[in-house]
């Protein structure tokens, strides 16, 4: 077997199952925080597909279907992947938690159990030295995307989760992270057929509708997504004074579903909700509250009195 025969299979494994080692694999750890090429093409292809809508054009239907999935998966990365998995600011049942991690997963970042691993590892050191996206230690763009494409930063710590390292379903999604993009991306493609095929008079094409919901959506969720990590350390105003540089913004707030009150949520990053006085508009905590009423999940955790008397004394400087 060639060696370059071998490079190519190691590089597939990699991409299909995140844990895979290939024999001679080094250390992550000991690896160079930089840019590797082969972890950057799937971003690279991500972007690209955006491009394609200069040959499908653009129709009603999928710009709707694609601003609907975009709010949809935003939610399922904010209240699922983060305030769930990272967090565990509330409970719900094992076949639920399921389904949150599948619904979070056709975000396209990564399995439930690699985000909140890495998350965790953010807050326990935020903006310091050993802080993976920190704007203050590597610069805006590494921040935002550069370390997501770094070989250091790919495996998943099952150390830092050992809480959710016990659901079998949990790490076969976090390691085969591919298989539900690849089956939303079908479904999509289905979906554009059928419209296409059947309801020709609303003038949505097979390729146009999986353009704008498995492309442009994704790749617009990705960004405002990453925008916490890098624009939310950067603008915004300071009410309380963490040791990191988190900021309040509600313009990140608005288009993240309320994670845009990042100074508050590093404050207390326990609490379900994040918009922690009533004017701070928190999307997510309301969808949450609702599921509760319905049963789905329990046991939100509240903001301490204590912390919103605090944020009602403290000015955003």
């Amino acid at each position: 077997m060639s060696d370059r025969f071998k490079a190519f299979t190691a590089m597939i494994g990699h991409w299909w199952d995140s844990d895979y080692r290939a024999p001679g694999d080094p250390d992550p750890s000991t690896l160079p925080d930089k840019i590797d090429w082969q972890r950057t093409i799937p971003f690279i292809f991500l972007h690209l597909g955006c491009f394609a809508v200069i040959w499908v054009g653009i129709s009603p239907i999928p710009v709707i279907a694609a601003i609907t999935l975009y709010f949809i998966r935003m939610f399922a990365i904010t209240g699922f992947y983060h305030r769930y998995f990272a967090h565990r600011s509330y409970k719900t049942s094992r076949a639920f938690q399921f389904i949150l991690a599948i619904i979070g997963n056709t975000s396209m970042q990564r399995g439930s159990l690699w985000w909140a691993a890495t998350h965790r590892h953010h807050h326990k050191h935020s903006d310091e030295e050993e802080d993976i996206h920190s704007p203050r230690i590597s610069g805006f763009l590494w921040s935002h995307i550069g370390w997501l494409t770094s070989k250091r930063n790919f495996p998943t710590n099952y150390k830092a989760i050992p809480d959710l390292v016990k659901f079998p379903e949990l790490v076969w999604l976090n390691r085969f992270d591919q298989v539900v993009p690849i089956a939303f991306g079908i479904v999509m493609l289905a979906i554009g057929w059928i419209l296409e095929t059947f309801f020709p008079a609303l003038g949505a094409t097979m390729w146009q509708f999986f353009i704008w919901t498995f492309f442009i959506s994704t790749t617009v969720l990705l960004h405002g997504t990453l925008f916490i990590n890098s624009l939310a350390h950067v603008w915004g105003k300071r009410r309380f004074d963490t040791e990191d540089d988190s900021r309040n913004n509600f313009f990140l707030a608005i288009i993240t579903l309320g994670e845009g009150w990042h100074n508050n949520h590093h404050r207390f990053p326990h609490s379900t909700r994040q918009g922690f006085l009533p004017h701070e508009i928190d999307t997510t905590y309301y969808i949450l509250k609702l599921l509760s009423m319905l049963g789905l999940v329990w046991d939100l955790r509240p903001v301490p009195q204590a912390v919103i008397e605090e944020a009602k004394n403290n000015p955003s400087k």
